[in-house]
């Protein structure tokens, strides 16, 4: 898991969806196997197919501290589409598919076309469309589904672990007790200290399962420390969605 902080970077650019802010409902956990906690907890989710949203993020690292507005069209295992701007001035904009990852910035002046098979080798791990999607909507990075796990009950939640955890790095997945839904993800890879921790808060009942308010995002390489937080303004499921996307003539391509 070498170079979280591009992870987090890349998550910036592309990893964001949201919905009205609600606290959730916790009550106190009782013992109960990991295959149900799991069961409980895709069935939590919304059934859509595509979704609009407008959200105000915060990117803060040890030289900048920045604040824009998003606007982010999905269409479900697609297509994620974002524009970045300030004070309604367009700063960049991304276009992802599950073979495709387009980014430009009208800043600078660059872009990057490539695909996640590059990104992964240069962060040293795999990195999947289908985990960008995760995080966006509230779902844990890898499936649980297809996995043997071991679960403990807390005071506030229940904590749901592999019994062989990756060789990579070792992974946590907490759950809500009321809800099922998912508190925070964390990949921790404690002999290069290294730590990637996804929260979510302020769940609310959107059609038929919860959504999250507010997504935080947070990497730990050494003592250097990256932070993303979402705040979601305004959402829509199933309304008709557009991508459009042209890399500007002139701009100078990213070489990572």
């Amino acid at each position: 898991m070498k170079h979280i902080r591009i992870v987090v970077i890349l998550f910036f650019t592309i990893s964001l969806i949201g919905c009205k802010s609600s606290k959730g409902v916790v009550k106190g956990t009782e013992n109960l196997s990991a295959s149900r906690i799991i069961k409980s907890h895709y069935n939590s989710h919304i059934d859509f197919e595509t979704l609009a949203a407008r959200l105000r993020v915060n990117y803060k690292d040890d030289d900048t501290n920045q604040n824009v507005t998003v606007s982010l069209r999905l269409e479900k295992d697609k297509t994620i589409w974002m524009s970045a701007s300030l004070l309604g001035i367009s700063l960049a904009k991304a276009k992802i598919t599950p073979s495709q990852i387009q980014y430009y910035s009208k800043i600078d002046q660059t872009y990057f076309d490539g695909d996640f098979r590059f990104i992964s080798e240069l962060i040293g791990t795999e990195l999947t469309f289908d985990q960008l999607q995760s995080v966006l909507l509230a779902e844990p990075l890898y499936d649980l589904k297809s996995g043997n796990y071991n679960a403990v009950a807390g005071a506030q939640n229940y904590l749901v672990v592999p019994k062989k955890q990756e060789k990579l790095f070792n992974l946590f997945f907490y759950f809500n007790p009321g809800q099922f839904t998912l508190q925070q993800q964390r990949l921790a890879q404690d002999d290069d200290e290294r730590v990637l921790t996804i929260s979510y808060a302020d769940y609310e009942a959107e059609k038929n399962g919860f959504f999250p308010g507010k997504i935080g995002l947070r990497a730990q390489e050494n003592d250097k420390t990256t932070e993303i937080n979402i705040e979601y303004r305004s959402l829509e499921f199933d309304e008709p969605v557009s991508f459009p996307f042209s890399i500007p003539e002139g701009y100078k391509e990213i070489k990572l």
